[in-house]
């Protein structure tokens, strides 16, 4: 018999998945495998690590958002585990999960996960921390840290664009100096994003040729400009059309990254607070398998 760990946060999302592991249990069950469950907790989860060795899964599966999804990555490829994941999407945003098409049929998926049928997908890194989908700073990259979990439990995303609202009269443009590959350019933006996949915040698709396996990290930046046109960059996100070809954004594809600002800001890596600004980022081609 399999045997899948399964790494799930009891408050992500509308905090309900505790209400479906009744069903994933017989559903797996169905299929001839152990479901072994892991309840997160807050403040690090570093005895999974043991829970995982001492039972030998043949897989895990993080049921949560962005940031569940992003700790059980870390936890898997900085504990060594070699152990393929799986993402059960319930929480407010599942963009990875998303561009993998991954979230919308359940049952086909566990087929999938049954068969094993996995793929190998880059990762990023800053330090010893790995990103499985965004690392970002500049505007607007705080809110996800700056809205309150019942805010997030009963609005969803709505929660995140109530609060953006708030903010946009704070806009401002920031000094960037970006090495990408050793080559350097300076650009005042309002934000900036480096992407492993297409889907970013909830949009789709926001860039052309991004890709989850071909060794590349994707650097965007919206440039300084008037406020017509980033409305007009704002409605095409919106709307699930890429931008990576507007006058105002800068689109770049490299290994490795570095970006420094004479301001002081702070990262966000997959919706989690990240270290300050400079950033050493590099893509870890191939890093982790994925069930898709």
């Amino acid at each position: 018999m399999q045997k899948l760990a399964l790494f799930y946060n009891p408050v992500s999302g509308n905090a309900a998945f505790k209400n479906k592991l009744d069903m994933m249990v017989e559903a797996f069950q169905r299929r001839n495998i152990l479901l072994l469950p892991y309840r997160t907790k807050a403040g690090g989860n570093r005895e999974f690590l043991e829970f995982v060795r001492e039972l030998r899964p043949d897989g895990v599966l993080a049921a949560g958002g962005d940031g569940t999804v992003h700790e059980a990555a870390n936890l898997i490829v900085r504990g060594g585990l070699d152990l393929p994941l799986g993402i059960i999407g319930s929480g407010t945003s599942n963009d990875f999960a998303t561009y993998l098409g991954i979230t919308q049929d359940l049952e086909a998926y566990f087929d999938r996960i049954a068969a094993m049928h996995t793929r190998r997908c880059d990762l990023g890194k800053i330090g010893d921390e790995y990103f499985i989908n965004v690392a970002s700073a500049g505007m607007l990259t705080s809110i996800a840290h700056e809205v309150a979990p019942r805010l997030k439990n009963s609005l969803g995303k709505l929660a995140y664009y109530l609060k953006g609202i708030g903010e946009l009269p704070k806009i401002r443009a920031l000094p960037l100096t970006v090495i990408a590959d050793d080559v350097q350019q300076e650009l005042e933006a309002f934000l900036f994003v480096i992407i492993n996949s297409p889907a970013v915040a909830s949009m789709k698709h926001v860039a052309e040729g991004v890709q989850v396996d071909d060794g590349r990290l994707d650097f965007l930046a919206i440039r300084k400009c008037n406020p017509v046109q980033l409305m007009a960059i704002a409605t095409e996100l919106a709307s699930g059309k890429s931008v990576s070809g507007k006058e105002a954004v800068v689109h770049i594809q490299a290994k490795k990254f570095q970006v420094s600002s004479p301001v002081n800001l702070e990262s966000d890596l997959d919706g989690e607070a990240g270290p300050p600004l400079p950033l050493k980022i590099e893509t870890a081609a191939q890093a982790i398998e994925i069930f898709c």
